[in-house]
């Protein structure tokens, strides 16, 4: 149900073991699809600097630094990895605005309800959805963002592959109570054509969707192995203390 396989391969991007051979092997940094730079626009908008911010599978990204140096006070970093973390803890010990942890976002359970004011995901989901048991990962993973969300709060997905075909469906669930805003934006160093006019007015305007979550049917991609970008703002209204269980329920029906 809903699995999306159209970024994936071989390897299972869930799983831990993998994740700590592959950090073993390459060492330094990667950021995943974009770097801080062209997601800073989105970031900004939605995160004040002041929020306490987590950001779901780190990694060896840079992307945490990047937005203190832009003036972001309080970043918690989880990964699970524990080669990733170590490493990171190492770089960024003298860097006090920059937290890490070992952690598996299907259960993040260390930390209390309405934690954070925003919570960043670059790629993180799209790992799960490669993995095995996908739909119950997602919703486990999504399960915890949303309890881990003060009321007013922002899950900015930000980058994924997962059109709104893919991705709609784990998002707009009621017992999220999320209200979602899409972006789309091109693939680094993608130019577009010469005398292609475009259907995006502004890479920074939402896109309009349609009552289901979709795209309009008219709607083209300029560049098909674009970005998408979800902007999820937690509703003020209290939400269920079942969240999590109720969902995988839900699912397993």
């Amino acid at each position: 149900m809903f699995r999306d396989v159209s970024s994936c391969n071989t390897y299972n991007y869930g799983d831990a073991v993998y994740w700590d051979a592959r950090y073993v092997e390459e060492g330094g940094s990667f950021d995943w699809y974009q770097r801080y730079s062209s997601l800073r626009p989105f970031v900004r908008n939605y995160i004040p600097t002041s929020s306490r911010v987590l950001m779901v599978g780190c990694g060896n990204a840079v992307m945490s630094e990047d937005m203190v140096a832009d003036g972001y006070e309080d970043v918690m970093n989880v990964d699970i990895s524990s080669v990733a973390i170590d490493m990171m803890k190492r770089k960024y010990e003298h860097i006090p605005q920059l937290k890490y942890m070992q952690m598996d976002v299907r259960d993040m359970s260390v930390f209390p309800d309405e934690s954070f004011e925003g919570v960043i995901d670059k790629g993180t989901l799209d790992s799960l959805m490669c993995g095995n048991d996908a739909p119950i990962s997602a919703a486990q993973m999504l399960g915890e963002v949303s309890r881990l969300l003060k009321p007013g709060g922002i899950y900015l997905l930000q980058i994924t592959y997962g059109d709104p075909t893919v991705r709609m469906p784990h998002l707009i669930r009621p017992v999220y109570n999320w209200k979602v805003n899409l972006y789309i934006i091109p693939r680094p160093g993608f130019q577009r054509p010469e005398g292609c006019s475009s259907s995006i007015k502004s890479y920074l305007e939402p896109i309009p969707i349609t009552e289901k979550g979709l795209l309009p049917a008219e709607f083209v991609l300029e560049d098909p192995d674009c970005h998408f970008i979800y902007v999820c703002k937690k509703d003020d209204m209290e939400l269920s203390s079942a969240t999590t269980y109720g969902l995988t329920v839900d699912l397993l029906q």
